[in-house]
């Protein structure tokens, strides 16, 4: 098995495919959902759709190195790259460059409820412009031939009626766009910071469930608040697909149960040791490439969260990781404690 999961990490990118499984995935998260926490996300679990952190359309075009945001392991497929922006061409242009890239999607950002990309007329206040999704979804599919799909909450601020996302998703479905990855919950745009935008407005599932039966051709992926496979199986009962964030990051283990439950295949590990093992060649490449330890350890903190041990290695790891000098042997240190701490136990 580590064989296997070793094999991934070390692959080359592979073709883009014409269609994803978005049966589960991990939501764009910034700061978060870096390749390396990508890399080792597929330590446990080879099906799962990935998703980049968002990604402007003037870092892309503008900006003095855009290469680096589209940087990734082949490991990673399938992967999408999210989009944030608004001009209808700019976003033509950045579809085009994740095709070239060898992404396996390409997602509008329509859900981000921060003032920093309000100013720029990204995220979630587009969904009062419907009319600019249109054109942006329009444009983006003209430009290139992988998926092109849209993320976005259910509405805005004090907006409570379900007709509010049902017709946002309807207009939006003419240009052609086929996959919806709805927050349950609305966006509220001033008076909330992005972290009280993803706990206090209230979810609405049914919402989302609603959306289903009334565009039975639509792909609809449900995001908000989903903690477990358990969850993750209810919901499927009603949706084509859950999208999941925080927990992933926080609680990676849960995702070793995903290929098993989810996707009908064979679990890629059976305990964390061996998660572990098979991401230590990777980050002893990374540290060779002059990365610091602490930027690829900090995304592995929660895998044994819950766990006898799980809070001295992520004393150990946070103590000792940040180091300039920190080299492999900290993280192999950090395992051997967890491993001492059971033995006891």
């Amino acid at each position: 098995m580590l064989n296997e999961i070793t094999d991934i990490i070390g692959s080359k990118p592979a073709k883009s495919k014409d269609s994803v499984d978005r049966r589960f995935s991990i939501a764009p998260m910034m700061e978060w959902t870096t390749s390396d926490y990508r890399v080792f996300a597929r330590t446990l679990t080879k099906n799962t759709l990935l998703y980049t952190e968002m990604v402007t359309t003037g870092a892309l075009l503008q900006g003095n190195h855009p290469e680096r945001f589209l940087r990734y392991d082949g490991c990673e497929h399938p992967i999408a790259l999210q989009l944030g922006g608004s001009d209808a061409v700019a976003l033509g242009k950045c579809a085009k460059m994740a095709e070239q890239a060898g992404f396996d999607e390409v997602n509008l950002n329509v859900g981000c409820p921060s003032d920093r990309v309000q100013n720029s007329l990204i995220g979630a206040c587009l969904m009062a412009h419907p009319d600019k999704v249109k054109d942006a979804m329009r444009a983006m599919q003209d430009s290139c031939s992988i998926p092109v799909t849209i993320k976005h909450r259910i509405g805005l601020d004090d907006q409570e009626d379900y007709s509010v996302v049902r017709d946002f998703v309807g207009d939006v479905a003419t240009t052609g766009v086929k996959t919806f990855i709805v927050h349950a919950r609305n966006a509220i745009l001033a008076g909330l910071s992005p972290k009280e935008n993803r706990e206090i407005p209230p979810l609405k599932y049914h919402y989302v469930h609603q959306l289903k039966k009334d565009f039975p051709d639509l792909e609809i992926i449900i995001n908000g608040g989903i903690k477990t496979v358990a969850e993750c199986q209810e919901q499927l009962a009603h949706v084509d697909g859950v999208m999941v964030g925080r927990e992933a990051y926080h609680n990676p283990w849960i995702l070793s149960q995903v290929d098993e439950v989810l996707f009908g295949g064979q679990a890629l590990v059976h305990d964390r040791y061996e998660a572990l093992e098979a991401f230590v060649p990777y980050v002893e490449r990374k540290l060779q490439e002059g990365e610091r330890l602490m930027h690829l350890t900090r995304h592995i903190l929660g895998i044994f969260q819950g766990e006898a041990g799980g809070k001295q290695f992520r004393r150990y790891l946070s103590e000792n990781g940040h180091k300039a000098d920190a080299q492999i042997n900290v993280l192999l240190e950090a395992i051997e404690l967890v491993k001492h701490h059971q033995r006891k136990g």
